[in-house]
């Protein structure tokens, strides 16, 4: 396959993706008075971003799987009819012609059990579920993997603030193996190579982790902050934004460190972001400093928590971060 097609074909579907989760976003969720934990806005989003990706990619390389996050089995029971119908009007805004069998169809595709052999698209079409509601960051993530290895991936952040200027938002970033990873604007195709920070003492590092305590134990970032001493308060910021940060410079860390035993990160949360800050320049691994390993299916079943960083502060901050899980 040739990863310059593949990465042409996967911006695409990402900013068509982002688009419905733009427009389902404002319309569901701007100005409305939600129920505390009524999801149907982003589950809605999430079914419509997976059937948009799912469709470019089967039009582009019919023979290539996806591993994604959803699968239709819930549309297709009747008392969810008015959530079908929600997601089928979201698609059509993107995509005319698609009926119901095409949509839910397209969704399903993401059943693939991933794995060692061949080629397959992993995609997570909204990471950040509670971002995406509190009108914050989430991240429409697709990556291709070849024989286990991450060779391309595309980030789109429809809410992540454009360079500094805070006013303008959305952008994609987008990467595929030795060529480095760019930034776009979500309007705009213009694109610029983007480079992770030039930090090299720990304590002047800017460090991210996730807004939400379940994804991170954020007592033990705190320490590891202070065995780097590092004083500024961390750069909380939903999904895998935060490989969008750290990407371009706006951070130099990102620990997402265990917070409960057993428990094993998902391929799609990690493998577009790893794409783009590997071709950034940056380093990602587990907390023991092994290198993800995307081969195992739809698990990193072979890694546990996840290590990003500029790559010149790597070996540092993860002997840091051993000392404090050893405590």
């Amino acid at each position: 396959m040739d990863l310059v097609e593949a990465r042409r074909v996967a911006v695409e579907a990402v900013l068509r993706a982002s688009e419905v989760c733009r427009a389902v976003q404002y319309r569901l969720v701007a100005g409305a008075a939600l129920q505390k934990g009524d999801k149907s806005p982003v589950t809605v989003a999430d079914f419509a971003a997976q059937a948009v990706v799912s469709h470019f990619l089967a039009e582009a390389f019919p023979g290539v799987p996806l591993v994604g996050e959803e699968d239709a089995r819930a549309l297709r029971e009747p008392e969810n009819a008015e959530m079908k119908d929600a997601v089928l009007a979201a698609v059509g805004e993107v995509i005319g012609g698609l009926d119901e069998a095409r949509v839910l169809g397209a969704i399903d595709r993401g059943t693939y059990a991933g794995g060692r052999q061949g080629r397959h698209f992993t995609l997570d079409p909204i990471d950040g579920t509670k971002g995406f509601l509190r009108l914050d960051q989430y991240a429409v993530a697709l990556a291709l993997i070849d024989e286990g290895q991450v060779v391309m991936g595309v980030l789109g952040c429809p809410s992540l603030p454009v360079g500094g200027d805070a006013t303008a938002r959305g952008c994609l970033f987008a990467a595929h193996r030795g060529a480095g990873a760019t930034v776009r604007t979500l309007d705009d195709p213009t694109e610029r190579v983007v480079h992770v920070s030039d930090a090299s003492e720990a304590d002047a590092a800017r460090f991210c982790e996730s807004v939400e305590s379940a994804h991170t134990d954020q007592s033990q970032s705190r320490r590891v902050a202070e065995l780097l001493g590092i004083t500024s308060a961390p750069y909380r910021i939903d999904s895998q934004c935060k490989y969008a940060a750290v990407a371009r410079g706006d951070a130099s860390i990102y620990l997402r460190l265990p917070t409960k035993p057993g428990y094993v990160e998902k391929i799609w949360d990690h493998a577009a972001g790893w794409s783009v800050v590997t071709e950034a320049g940056g380093r990602v691994t587990d907390v023991s400093g092994h290198d993800l390993d995307f081969g195992h299916g739809r698990r990193l079943e072979g890694n546990r928590g996840v290590i990003t960083t500029n790559g010149r502060l790597h070996d540092e901050v993860v002997a840091a971060v051993g000392r404090v899980l050893t405590r």
